[in-house]
Order: structure tokens, then sequence, then C-alpha cells
């Protein structure tokens, strides 16, 4: 569905002249004081599947904000390719462009955006006004999406009635409303208090199990990243550092910036069966599925003596588990067998 190869942003004169260029690997400090640029992106490749959930995670000013907003071209790349369906978004004219925006693509910013003077149902309803549709229907499928995002009630109040939280469903009403293939956030979450951020978070993963758009999700929390996302990018000084399944991020970190961040994550809470399982054993007394939280399977193994047969969801025997290995997946140093 998303496709980047070689995205690159340079702000600053001739910046086109940085891409590809030796001074490009210099740190940000360096750069800017040799060139007058400054390399928010560079060289950044990777795709998003259709449905898929796709993470990028960084601390401020790594560049993931700016990469985001190369998609619907909020900001120019100075170099490189992005392709939605195929469709050349660097090459799409204004019309087309302003079409792929109203049609296929909507964005969730970490300010609310909310029109204060437009009831709920009105701010979710603005873009179908744009794009021509009549009143009636056009309100229908606002109280359609409030439901969707569980306010159905507020339809009438005006954003200055509402709590941060509700303001933030409404934005996603709002995104939700032309039914886009793509949602983009960008720190979506980052401006609520720690509970609602939660329940966002909640909601985020509920709607994706039931519409199953394709996503591209900018955070610079961790564990927000490790809740929503298939695939995870961490960025670093305008670069992906590492990409990969939560699971791969976790358990093996490519270098000391990653490990920094997964330092203090709850392994029992990412890790599967899957991926600590060992070759299919004999003997197995119970049963789990692949997709089992390592935390839920501590109860299981401390229960049998054996080993324990894992299972994929077709029914079919991929490995198996025991103590030892969960137990070596928890502490994340080898236990003596």
């Amino acid at each position: 569905m998303i496709s980047c190869r070689g995205v690159w942003k340079v702000f600053g004169p001739k910046a086109e002249r940085v891409v590809g260029s030796p001074d490009a690997d210099l740190p940000r400090a360096e750069l800017e004081a040799r060139t007058g640029c400054v390399a928010a992106v560079r060289d950044v490749s990777f795709d998003v599947p259709e449905g898929g959930v796709f993470v990028v995670m960084g601390l401020s000013g790594s560049g993931k904000s700016t990469l985001i907003r190369c998609f619907s071209r909020l900001i120019e790349p100075t170099a490189g390719e992005v392709r939605i369906d195929g469709q050349d978004v660097l090459g799409l004219n204004a019309g087309e462009l302003r079409e792929l925006r109203r049609t296929r693509l909507s964005m969730v910013f970490q300010n609310f955006g909310l029109l204060p003077h437009r009831r709920a149902l009105d701010n979710i309803a603005f873009g179908l006004e744009v794009q021509g549709m009549g009143k009636e229907d056009r309100l229908a499928r606002a109280t359609e999406m409030l439901d969707l995002v569980g306010l159905g009630s507020v339809g009438e109040s005006y954003p200055d009635e509402l709590s941060g939280g509700m303001q933030q469903r409404v934005g996603l009403a709002r995104a939700l409303a032309n039914d886009p293939a793509i949602l983009l956030f960008d720190e979506p979450f980052s401006a609520l208090d720690p509970l609602i951020r939660r329940d966002m978070q909640d909601e985020v993963v509920r709607l994706q199990r039931e519409l199953k758009k394709t996503v591209v999700f900018i955070t610079h929390d961790l564990a927000e990243a490790l809740k929503v996302g298939d695939r995870i990018a961490i960025m670093r000084d305008g670069r992906f550092v590492q990409v990969g399944t939560p699971e791969e991020v976790v358990s093996a970190p490519a270098d000391d910036y990653v490990r920094d961040f997964v330092r203090d994550v709850p392994r029992g809470r990412v890790l599967t069966a899957r991926a600590i399982m060992n070759p299919v054993a004999e003997g197995a007394t119970a049963r789990v599925y692949a997709a089992t939280k390592v935390s839920d399977l501590v109860p299981v193994v401390a229960a049998t003596d054996g080993p324990v047969a894992v299972y994929d969801d077709d029914g079919t025997v991929c490995g198996s588990v025991d103590r030892v290995c969960v137990l070596d997946s928890l502490a994340d140093v080898p236990v003596p067998g």
C-alpha cells in the first residue's frame, strides 16, 4: 500500500547537493555549520502492506514527524520516491494531490484542530462537506463515526465542552469519516493524560481490528509503539536504526541506542511463545498457541514438569516451551539447564 525508497528531506540552501554526498553523514551540528543545511530525513526506505500498522518511534528532533508529512507532501521531500498503491505521490499535480488527501488518506495530529464554532457532528462532517456531500448524508455519516468511537451522545456539543480525550476521539472520527484507506497519526495522544492516552491507544487497536486500515503511527513513546504496531522503526538523526516486529526490537536490539530504549520493557508482555519456543518435543502434557504472551505462559509451565506444545492458528504443532526457555526469556540471561 505504501512504499518509500531513498526519501530525503534537507532544509537549507542548495539542499539537493547534500543528498548522497559525503557531508550527508556528518552529525547534524557539523553539517549545518559546513553547509547551512539540516538533514531531517536521510535515505529512508520501507514498505507498509495493506492493513498493516507501521510505527516510527524516536526522540524529539529525530525526523519522524517530517517523514510522515512527506507522504502527503505537506512537506516536499528533497529526494526519493513515495508510492501509494503504486502511484507516484511526488509526481502528482495540485489537483491530483488534493484528491489523494480528500479520498485516500487522513491525518490525525497531536493538536486536535477542531473548529471551535462547530458542533462535534459538524467537525466530523467537515471533510465530507468539502467533498460536496449533501448535508443529510454527511451528518448521517458523522453520527455513524461518532458512535464508532464511543461518543454517540456528544454530537451537539462544541469542542470547548469536551475533555481532551473526547476531542481527540472527535478528531479520530473526522479522520475516519471519508473512509480513507490510509491513516497517518502524528503523535496524536502525546498531549493527553496517561490514563486517557492508554484508553485512546486501546481505541486505535480496537478500530484497527474492525476496520483494517493501513496505518503509519508516529510516537516518541516506546510502550505506545509496542502496543499499536505490527512493525516498528526506531529513528535517530533522520535515519532508521532498526526496523522489525515488536518482538524483534525487544529481543534483538540492533545497537546500544535501541538497547537503551528497550531495557526497561516488560519482556513478558511483548515476547510470545513463537519467539522463544524450542523445536517440537515429545511428551507434551499441555498446549498453548504461538501468539500467547510469555507472561501468560508462566502459570502453564509452572503446572507441568514436561514440555508444553506450541500450536499455530491452523492447529499444527510448531514447537514447544518449557520452564527453562520461559525463565530465560524473562531474565534475558541464560538459565542453567
